[in-house]
C-alpha cells in the first residue's frame, strides 16, 4: 500500500500523468485533474488530451472554469450584434437564467454586450477553440484485493458503456509478481491496466511547511530545510509506472460518433478540469495549520502532517481535527514569513505549479 491513503496514491498517479503522458508512447500535450465526472460516475483520475495551439486560445479566456450556462452563451455567441434571443440556440429552460449567463460571461470580459432599447445584444470577443482531443479515465486502486477488483470491474464496465470517455484506465501498485494480479482479475477488456512503482526511489525532504520561509517558492521547494534521504520512500518519476494491457478506443471516430448531449457533457467536463486541475486539494485541506507541511515525492510534492505524522487525508485535514493548530495572527501580517501566512505561500506553491503546468501543454517544442 502506497503511503496511508488511496488519497495520497492518486496524487502520485496525477503527477505521474502529468510528467509522462501517454504511458508507453511518444508524449501527448494534456491537462490532469482527479474526483471529476458527472452525477452518475465519479473518475478518481482525469486526464484532458489537448490541441496545443487551441489550448493556447482557450487560456485567452481566463484561467477559470467556464460553467455549463457560461458555455451555452460563449460557445453560440455571434461574430455581429444580435438579440440573445435570436443569437443563442434555445436553451431548454427559461431564458431569464440565460440573460444572468449573458451578464456574467460579460463581467469575465468572455463575450461583449451593449443595449439597444430595452434588448439586450452580444457577439462574441473571440471565437471558442475545440481544444478537447480526448479524455482519457482513470481508476485508482493501489491495493487491488479480490472484493475491490469486483467492485472496480462493475465501474469500469460502465465507463466502457457510457462512451463518456475515449480510454479508461485502472492504476494499481506493482507487486514485483511475475503476473500482476489486476491482469488475472475480470476486468473489461477494453479497459487499461497501468501498473505503478511509487515506493522506489529515494526522497524525504520538507518542500514546504509551516516553519519555512515561502518567500521564495521555487527556491525553497529545492532547498527544504528538513532534508533527510530515506531508502524505499515515496517518488514518482515519469517512468513510474509500467502499461500492462493497452485499452481500446471506445469510440473509433471521435465526437462524430457521439450524440450532441454527450460532445456537451464532455466538454463541461474538460473545462472544470482545466480551472481545478489535482492540486486543488489545498481548498479542501487546512494549509493554514502549523502541521500542515508538503514533502518531496522524487518529482512532486504530497501533503504531509506533522502532528499525525503521514499523509493526512482530505476528511482528516480539516477545523475539526483534535490536532488542528490555526497559524497565530502574527504569521499573517507584518510580512512574515510570507504575506498572508505560510499557509497562503503553500496555496501560491501549488497555484504556481499548476501554472507552470498548463504554460508547458500550449507550447509545442515542450513535447
Amino acid at each position: 500500500m502506497i503511503l496511508d491513503a488511496e488519497f495520497g496514491y492518486e496524487l502520485l498517479v496525477c503527477r505521474y500523468a502529468e510528467l509522462a503522458w501517454y504511458p508507453g508512447a511518444d508524449p501527448r500535450p494534456a491537462i490532469v485533474s482527479r474526483q471529476l465526472g458527472t452525477r452518475e460516475r465519479r473518475w478518481d483520475t482525469v486526464v484532458i488530451e489537448v490541441d496545443p495551439a487551441a489550448f493556447a486560445a482557450r487560456r485567452q479566456f481566463g484561467e477559470r472554469t467556464i460553467d455549463s450556462d457560461l458555455l451555452h452563451v460563449v460557445r453560440h455567441a455571434p461574430a455581429d450584434w444580435a438579440w440573445y434571443r435570436d443569437a443563442l440556440p434555445d436553451p431548454g429552460y427559461p431564458w431569464r437564467y440565460v440573460r444572468q449567463a449573458v451578464h456574467r460571461a460579460a463581467d469575465r470580459d468572455l463575450i461583449a454586450t451593449r443595449r439597444q432599447g430595452n434588448r439586450i445584444e452580444l457577439r462574441r470577443i473571440r471565437p471558442y477553440p475545440d481544444w478537447v482531443e480526448r479524455i482519457v479515465a482513470i481508476e485508482n486502486k493501489p491495493d487491488l484485493d479480490r472484493s475491490a477488483a469486483d467492485a472496480l470491474a462493475d465501474q469500469l464496465a460502465h465507463d466502457v458503456d457510457a462512451g463518456l470517455a475515449d480510454e479508461v484506465w485502472l492504476a494499481t501498485e506493482s507487486t514485483g509478481g511475475r503476473v500482476e494480479p489486476a491482469l488475472l482479475r475480470s476486468m473489461p477488456v477494453e479497459a487499461g491496466i497501468l501498473t505503478t512503482r511509487f515506493e522506489e526511489g529515494t526522497t524525504g525532504s520538507v518542500a514546504a511547511n509551516a516553519e519555512a520561509s515561502t518567500a521564495n517558492a521555487e527556491a525553497s521547494t529545492a532547498n527544504a530545510e528538513a532534508s533527510t534521504a530515506n531508502d524505499g520512500a515515496v517518488t514518482v518519476n515519469s517512468d513510474a509506472a509500467t502499461v500492462e494491457w493497452l485499452p481500446s478506443d471506445l469510440v473509433s471516430n471521435g465526437d462524430d460518433g457521439r450524440d450532441p448531449e454527450t460532445v456537451t457533457r464532455r466538454l463541461e467536463i474538460a473545462e472544470r478540469a482545466y480551472g481545478k486541475g489535482w492540486r486543488s486539494y489545498h481548498d479542501t485541506m487546512r494549509p493554514d495549520c502549523q502541521h500542515f507541511e508538503l514533502r518531496r515525492a522524487g518529482r512532486g510534492l504530497v501533503p504531509h502532517c506533522a502532528a499525525k505524522g503521514r499523509l493526512p487525508t482530505a476528511r482528516e485535514c480539516a477545523g475539526s481535527c483534535p490536532s488542528f493548530a490555526p497559524e497565530p495572527p502574527q504569521w499573517r501580517t507584518k510580512g512574515w514569513p510570507i504575506e498572508g501566512g505560510p499557509g497562503a505561500g503553500i496555496r501560491s506553491l501549488l497555484d504556481r505549479r499548476r501554472e507552470r503546468a498548463r504554460s508547458r501543454v500550449e507550447t509545442p517544442d515542450g513535447w
